[in-house]
Formats: C-alpha cells, sequence, structure tokens
C-alpha cells in the first residue's frame, strides 16, 4: 500500500549496483508524472477494440489500456524464464482450447494411482489442487457465522447482528430497485425489437437511432446503459432476476438453512483438521462456475494461437487453486491455497474474491506472510461494492488496522473501465488512498469460459488478473527482482491520472448524485497499471538501462 520514497539514480549507478549482484537492493524508482493529455474516444469500440482493449496504448490506440502490445514490442529478442502463477479461485476448466497449453503440470505427480508421489500432502494434484471438493453452493461469512455463533468473537458477532439487519434493509431496496431495472430491461427491449424488427442488436444500432419518440427515446437510453455492462438486454433481465432472488432469500431467511460444507467433510474452522482435504479435481462442477477460468484466461490464455483471446503474459503456467464458492470463501481454504501455491513453486498469485468478515483471518494473514518469506507477490482484487476500503473492511486485506501491512507482497486493484474521461473507474470498485494500489482494466472484459467459450465479466476480479499478468510478465524477463520491488513496479510505473473522475459508489446505479474527485484519491498511487511502462522500468533497475 506505501508507495518506496522517491530515489533517482544515474543509469551509471544502476548498472554498477546490477553488476554487484544486488538488483534485489535496489529501490524503486519513482514514476514519472508525464500526464498523456488527450481527448476521451467518442467513436464506439471496434469488435477488435472491445474484446482487447485492455493491452491497447492509451497515446497511439486513444485507449486507457495496459501498453501491453506496445510491451511485447519492448521485449522481444530479450531472455525470459517460465513463470507459475496460482490462481486461487473457483474451477478452472484447464482443457480449454486457450488455457491447455498454459496449464500447470505437477511432473513429480503419477495421475490417477491415488498415491502421493510427491509426498507434499495432496494426491493426484495433478494441475493443482480442489480445496471445495464436491461442494461449490456456499453461504456469505455473515451467514455462517449466524448459524454458528461459537466462530466468532463476541464483538465480530454484534457487528454480524447489526450487519445482518442492513443486509435485510439493503435486500429490501434490493428487491424494489432491480424490479425497476428488470421492467425497465424488459419493455426498452420490446420497444427495440418492434423498432429493428428482429430479436437482437448491437449497441451500435442502438447508438445510431434518431428518433422524436419519447419512449422510443427512453428505451435507447436504458439500452444504451445497460449496455456498457450487459451484451444484451435479455442478459441484463437474467442478472436483475438473479439479483431479486438472491434478495429475498435474505429477506426470508433461506439462506440460513442448509449446511453446505458436510459434503467437503471437514471442520472448516480447523485449519488443522483432515490435512489434505479435497481432491485433484481443480476444473469446473458446472458450466455456470467460470469464474476461475475467466480469471485464468486474463492472466495467461495462450498468446497468438488463431484462438479466442490473448493473455497478458506469456511463458507463464497457470496453477489451479480452487478455494472460491459460489458464495464467501472460508479462511482455510483461502489460508491453505496460497500455501499450496507457494509450495508448489508459484511466483506470482491472483486472488480475486473478497468478503466483509474473516473470523479466522490470522490464518489468512499469516499465509501472506509465508507467501512474502518465499518472494511471492499476490495480486488481489479490491472488491466490487463502491466502498471506500479505507473505512470498511473487505478481506483478504495484508494490513489489520487498515494502515500497517503485514508484509510487502500484497498489491491491491480497483477496476477501470475504457473510458479516458470522468467515467474512467469503474462504478462498482471499490478504493482507498491507502488500501488500494492501483487501478487496471476491469470493465467489459473478454476472456475464456468454460467448455472453449469467451465472455465479457465485469469486475475488480478481472482487473487483478490483468495486473497479475503484468507482474508475471515481469517477473519472467527480469526474475532478480524480488515480489516487494515488482509491487511497486506497477504501482510507481503505471500512467499517470490527472483530471476529475466519478467517485465509484455514487450516481444512477447507485439511486444518488455522482460525486466527483480526483483519481488520485482512490488509490496509493494514483495510476493505471501500464506493462510498457513497467517492463521498462524494470530494465532500467537490473540493466542500468535509460
Amino acid at each position: 500500500m506505501r508507495v518506496l520514497k522517491p530515489v533517482f539514480y544515474s543509469a551509471i549507478a544502476v548498472a554498477t549496483l546490477a553488476s554487484c549482484n544486488t538488483v534485489s537492493k535496489i529501490p524503486v524508482p519513482a514514476g514519472s508524472n508525464t500526464v498523456v493529455n488527450i481527448p476521451a474516444k467518442k467513436a464506439e469500440l471496434t469488435d477488435y477494440e472491445q474484446e482487447n482493449w485492455q493491452h491497447l496504448d492509451l497515446a497511439t490506440d486513444t485507449i486507457p489500456g495496459m501498453s501491453v502490445n506496445k510491451a511485447y514490442e519492448f521485449l522481444k529478442g530479450k531472455k525470459h524464464v517460465e513463470v507459475i502463477v496460482g490462481v486461487v479461485d473457483s474451477g478452472t476448466d484447464l482443457k480449454h482450447e486457450d488455457l491447455v497449453d498454459v496449464a500447470w503440470v505437477n511432473t513429480k505427480e503419477v495421475a490417477g494411482d491415488g498415491i502421493d508421489n510427491d509426498k507434499n500432502g495432496y494426491v493426484d494434484d495433478i494441475n493443482g489442487w480442489n480445496f471445495l471438493g464436491d461442494s461449490y453452493k456456499e453461504h456469505l461469512e455473515y451467514e455462517r457465522i449466524l448459524m454458528k455463533p461459537e466462530v466468532a468473537d463476541a464483538e465480530t458477532l454484534a457487528e454480524v447482528k447489526a450487519f445482518q439487519d442492513e443486509k435485510v434493509e439493503e435486500a429490501k431496496k434490493t428487491v424494489s430497485r432491480y424490479g425497476n431495472l428488470k421492467i425497465g430491461a424488459v419493455e426498452s427491449d420490446k420497444a427495440l425489437e418492434k423498432y429493428f424488427g428482429k430479436p437482437s442488436y448491437t449497441k451500435e444500432e442502438v447508438a445510431a437511432i434518431n428518433t422524436n419518440d419519447p419512449m422510443l427515446g427512453k428505451a435507447k437510453e436504458f439500452a444504451t446503459r445497460m449496455l456498457g455492462y450487459f451484451d444484451s438486454l435479455t442478459e441484463a433481465k437474467e442478472y436483475f432476476e438473479k439479483g431479486i432472488k438472491n434478495a429475498q432469500k435474505t429477506i426470508d431467511g433461506e439462506n440460513l438453512k442448509t449446511d453446505y460444507r458436510t459434503v467437503v467433510g471437514d471442520n472448516a474452522y480447523d485449519i488443522n483438521d483432515k490435512p489434505g482435504y479435497g481432491n485433484g479435481n481443480t476444473g469446473h462442477s458446472e458450466k455456470g462456475e467460470a469464474h476461475g477460468s475467466h480469471v485464468s484466461g486474463i492472466v495467461g490464455a495462450t498468446r497468438s494461437n488463431g484462438k479466442g483471446m490473448d493473455g497478458v503474459a506469456n511463458n507463464v503456467k497457470i496453477m489451479a487453486v480452487r478455494s472460491v464458492s459460489d458464495g464467501d470463501e472460508y479462511d482455510k481454504d483461502v489460508a491453505l491455497g496460497i500455501r499450496y501455491a507457494v509450495d508448489n513453486g508459484a511466483k506470482v498469485i491472483n486472488t480475486s474474491f473478497g468478503k466483509a468478515f474473516s473470523p479466522n483471518k490470522e490464518w489468512v494473514y499469516d499465509a501472506i506472510k509465508y507467501a512474502a518469506s518465499k518472494d511471492v507477490l499476490i495480486v488481489n482484487a479490491a472488491g466490487n461494492d463502491g466502498k471506500n476500503i479505507d473505512v470498511e473492511k473487505t478481506f483478504p486485506n495484508d494490513a489489520p488496522d487498515l494502515l500497517n501491512e503485514v508484509a510487502d507482497n500484497f498489491l491491491t486493484i480497483g477496476a477501470m473501465s475504457a473510458n479516458y474521461n470522468e467515467e474512467l473507474p469503474a462504478t462498482f470498485s471499490n478504493y482507498g488512498k491507502k488500501n488500494v494500489d492501483v487501478f487496471a482494466p476491469g470493465v467489459q472484459i473478454y476472456s475464456t469460459t468454460p467448455d472453449n467459450e469467451y465472455k465479457k465479466f465485469n469486475g475488480t476480479s478481472m482487473a487483478s488478473p490483468a495486473a497479475a499478468g503484468v507482474a508475471a510478465l515481469v517477473r519472467s524477463y527480469y526474475p532478480k527482482l524480488t515480489a516487494s520491488q515488482v509491487k511497486h513496479i506497477l504501482m510507481n510505473s503505471g500512467t499517470k491520472i490527472d483530471f476529475d473522475v466519478v467517485k465509484p459508489g455514487t450516481g444512477a446505479r447507485y439511486g444518488n448524485e455522482p460525486v466527483k474527485v480526483p483519481f488520485s484519491e482512490l488509490s496509493v498511487s494514483g495510476r493505471v497499471v501500464n506493462a510498457y511502462n513497467a517492463v521498462r522500468m524494470a530494465d532500467r533497475m537490473v540493466n542500468g538501462r535509460k
């Protein structure tokens, strides 16, 4: 979370240090404060730009991507090493056409023989480990605490009960708000289907509508807003329906009646219970379990193979660590998942998940410190509540008091859109001047989903693997740099944003007026990740080049 103090030095000094094998001791330099002053792109993005915007360059493409393609031009001909990226997430389809060639394989294990050949405590862990066993459906953590009050201390339990009251009131508002949005999606879809004379239409076709009809104009306005986040109004309607259904369960208390963990067979609140629980089936349990596959593709889907999409990093192997359910993850699964990835060679770990309560957070803090002791970088999603996490806690984090880090190997990522204007930060992204380090692309990100499919998802869950991919790229081409150095390279080398933006959590989506703040107030760095700048900074540190 802290930016290292600016250190200025000459290329000669850097070269001298590097030649003495003290690369790991070189301070990360302060980044450039040069701001790219270009007007926001007004034209609709092409299909290529929509599916690859996070890789594009602000200066040349007028799209605030991470300059990934430009980074590869700089890296051309340079030596690199393979980097293992641990994806601690839901199940990952490593048989996917765009992931199969980058799947990590544990060569010390014999598939299907039922023996722990490498004696690491996990039987038949060929591509990683599945800490969820045969489970996937799960409660939110506060619901589990309400069901088992003994797992939390008195202070946490009191917070949970107050939180439950807030959630019920919030759920009632959600039912009302989402109900109106669902009606808007249905009615707008009907109007647009009638106008176009066909059941489907594109965002570009909607934008081209020129009408004086107030009803059609209203449908156009609504659809334009929704198609910024969904591929169709049908998808939007289904999203709101699911939200209404889940909110109603909260209101009715339906979420407190089933123990989903029973099938796993362990005590989730005892980290020493059943070592090696779970199994080696790291794939998705159902087609809808797509999160881990999507995250993995963003990090390292095979580049330039003529299929689907390109991941950020080349020369990576994806280690699948299935620890995140359709609900809140357990601290036990997260802590052991991080340790598993570390012990099996990961140098970068992505954690795209989060929750409001963490009864065994000390296990996760210990895992973070363990990763730091092994020089492993953890890249973490900030969360999607539009909240200031300097004030409202979200877990996992690396600062128990929201001020002092337990280690310097944890990088927290906010989400940004492709709009180089006041709408740059995603409306849903969490933010924090102390607890969010840097922003990365997280709106309408195209990536791999199960069974050789591809979809666009939104979330800091997408921004985190984008940054993790850049971290893996730096660690691949400049392996002498430490996890802490790579963290601060991503922060300090990012593109500086020097204008006011709409603060996440405000505006129409939240039923209030938009509030403008300087972008610099949303994170420690006030920057967005830039791969080209990152590899250039790394190169200067290692090789002393300008």
